[in-house]
């Protein structure tokens, strides 16, 4: 019961962690990429608001890697804006790896309660006989208490494990519309400028 309890508690945390953590808005801001154009157009991207950019979220991170490789061609600007991609998926996948090892070994620590509650309860069966039927129930009950306790822990840490995959898949394809939408507007301005 003791593991299943700091289970429970490390469910929690990581929930409410990743719940402040996946905000969309403060990961992919809505109007980040309008302004990073307007300060392109206007020739105000230096290397202070590069910087800058790359530290407001994570999809100015991408961006300032995309940007900062830019004038590289279009291949090199899309390596960097991939590598740059995987480091902030892997950020906002942290702690997903725990939460399903819980939602996987929870029901088995529920499940190894109950059989060691079965265990007492034969061991009290062999010293005192089936005539006290309190000890029995009372080594049953603490035998489907772990039971219910472990499967409490993992059905919620297992939907939880669910929604956070598929909430980081609809961001990541977020992500991917608007670099996509920064590499097109760079280079069919500059295949427009080469052609004149």
């Amino acid at each position: 019961m003791v593991l299943i309890v700091l289970c429970s508690i490390v469910v929690l945390a990581i929930c409410i962690e990743r719940l402040i953590t996946l905000n969309p808005k403060k990961i992919a801001p809505p109007h980040l990429l309008a302004t990073v154009w307007k300060q392109l157009k206007a020739g105000e991207m230096d290397a202070a608001r590069l910087k800058t950019l790359k530290q407001s979220s994570p999809l100015g991170r991408i961006l300032a890697a995309g940007l900062s490789n830019a004038y590289h061609g279009r291949e090199v600007m899309k390596e960097s804006i991939q590598e740059a991609a995987q480091h902030v998926v892997h950020d906002l996948e942290r702690y997903l790896n725990t939460l399903g090892t819980i939602a996987a070994i929870a029901p088995l620590l529920g499940l190894l309660g109950t059989v060691v509650g079965m265990i007492r309860v034969f061991a009290e069966i062999m010293s005192q006989g089936t005539g006290n039927a309190s000890v029995l129930a009372g080594g049953i009950s603490e035998a489907l208490i772990t039971t219910a306790a472990g499967l409490t822990v993992a059905i919620p840490a297992l939907t939880m494990h669910r929604y956070f995959v598929g909430k980081i898949d609809g961001i990541v394809v977020e992500l991917e519309q608007e670099t996509i939408k920064l590499v097109d507007a760079l280079h069919s301005e500059e295949n427009v400028e080469g052609s004149l």
